[in-house]
């Protein structure tokens, strides 16, 4: 009766952010450095810090389990956000906005929920390797300055949904 009359019987739906989350390999192939990516914008870490994959294939997994924030028009790019804040975005290859979503498919939407390994996106590798700059996928951490610490872990060749890459810390 006391819990009733003072409020306690409610379950809030608090959510819990996790004091750390891994960043998984979103595609199958040879993990680069991001400083090493053909393209200032990513090399520099004009957007943020993270890594990129030489892929293997055209399957991108969800790196991470959080929300779909954003998928781009043309396909090329999906951002989820974590449980614990952490923004990932994932940018299939170099230039390839001006392929304007051919050989793309999306299959999430703005909005969806995501856990590790769900199937983000299918390219078309060839066509990108054809028609685009790099088929080389940098995933960035776009907000590392609300982050505790981003720590990379030792990979050389990745498997989607699979090889832990990144560490994200979060303070409480």
């Amino acid at each position: 009766m006391l819990k009733k009359l003072f409020g306690l019987d409610k379950k809030e739906a608090s959510p819990i952010q996790p004091k750390e989350e891994m960043i998984h390999a979103p595609l199958t192939g040879k993990l680069v450095s991001i400083e090493d990516v053909p393209d200032p914008t990513f090399s520099q870490k004009m957007m943020g810090d993270g890594f990129a994959i030489d892929p293997a294939d055209g399957s991108v997994l969800a790196p991470v389990s959080g929300e779909i924030v954003q998928v781009f028009p043309t396909k090329h790019a999906v951002g989820i956000k974590t449980a614990g804040g952490a923004e990932v975005l994932i940018h299939i290859g170099l230039e390839t906005v001006t392929m304007d979503g051919e050989g793309f498919e999306a299959h999430v939407k703005e909005g969806d929920q995501v856990q590790v390994g769900d199937l983000l996106v299918e390219f078309d590798l060839n066509l990108v390797k054809e028609k685009a700059a790099s088929t080389l996928t940098p995933v960035i951490i776009t907000n590392q300055d609300q982050l505790d610490s981003v720590i990379k872990e030792p990979a050389t060749e990745t498997v989607a949904g699979e090889t832990p890459l990144l560490t994200i810390r979060h303070s409480k």
